[in-house]
């Protein structure tokens, strides 16, 4: 619970002593709001935020934890430097962020709408509406709130050219149906294209088998599933926080007889891989990282 007369006395500090700077306008998921031409102590409070704004250049004064990592992603945590966790993304420390006297906080409207008063009173706050799927959607709005949107631009133009070089060496392998899986506490996802993984394979140019080829997020299922889990080749991936439920469930299912009678697994083509690069992290970095994956498991690096 945050004790209100701490965190308002916090936030008139940061008001008092604050520089004032240049202001301009940008439009997010809660409207329109002024934010400093250029921010020099921002607070990120989304996992493809933080992503975001290290491949802007800019580090963060605070950043939620990563929801893996002691506090931070492992692809990630050497370009942290000295920045502050603040909690996670479900239950940031609103005592933490105002005592950090951002000039920025850039958040997320599904994430925390329930505490935008309070960030807008610590300081000017960008929110992004959705966390899913095209990643560029976000970053966008994050360099211009920055003042960055022509780097934001070029970080964009790397990731395409990078997207275009793969789909040309992968030639006629992007005509496999590919299978994205993912397990969880007591529940298996079957990811559909309205997610981080799938936007990357549409953009590639991979295809997809017919129940994962629509605009939704993903089919939430269990075991009885598995069949439903085929495609030409299989990729992946396990929530491991917690009690070790997900990896449980991973290692019970790639042992039943109906995972082994898929056809994918019985051509040897199954590839577990990262749960942070593949789905979690969300953000740019992550999306270039699982570029390199496949490039890798296809062999042509």
């Amino acid at each position: 619970m945050v004790r209100p007369i701490r965190l308002a006395a916090m936030a008139a500090l940061a008001i008092l002593f604050a520089t004032p700077l240049a202001a301009r306008e940008v439009s997010d998921a809660m409207g329109t709001v002024t934010v400093p031409d250029l921010p020099e102590r921002i607070v990120v409070l989304t996992n493809e935020g933080t992503e975001a704004l290290l491949a802007l250049g800019v580090h963060p004064v605070g950043a939620v934890n990563s929801w893996q990592g002691d506090p931070w992603w492992d692809h990630i945590e050497a370009q942290m430097g000295d920045a502050e966790p603040v909690g996670t993304e479900s239950a940031v420390n609103l005592e933490l962020v105002a005592a950090l006297q951002p000039d920025l906080i850039i958040g997320n409207r599904q994430r925390q709408e329930d505490i935008y008063p309070q960030l807008s009173a610590i300081a000017p706050t960008v929110m992004s509406s959705e966390l899913r799927g095209d990643w560029k959607v976000n970053f966008k709005l994050y360099a211009e709130a920055l003042g960055l949107s022509d780097k934001g631009e070029e970080v964009i133009a790397e990731y395409d050219a990078k997207v275009a070089d793969l789909r040309e060496k992968l030639g006629d392998a992007t005509n496999e149906e590919v299978s994205v899986i993912r397990f969880l506490p007591g529940q298996i996802r079957i990811y559909q294209l309205d997610s981080f993984s799938g936007v990357l394979l549409k953009d590639i140019g991979f295809q997809r088998p017919e129940n994962q080829n629509v605009e939704e997020f993903a089919i939430r299922t269990g075991k009885e599933s598995i069949p439903d889990m085929d495609g030409d080749r299989i990729f992946y991936f396990t929530w491991e926080v917690g009690n070790g439920e997900g990896k449980a469930l991973e290692e019970e299912v790639l042992a039943d007889p109906l995972w082994q009678s898929l056809s994918a697994v019985k051509a040897g083509k199954v590839h577990g891989v990262s749960d942070a690069i593949w789905n979690t992290a969300g953000g740019v970095i992550a999306a270039d990282l699982m570029l390199d994956d496949i490039a890798r498991i296809y062999g042509v690096q």
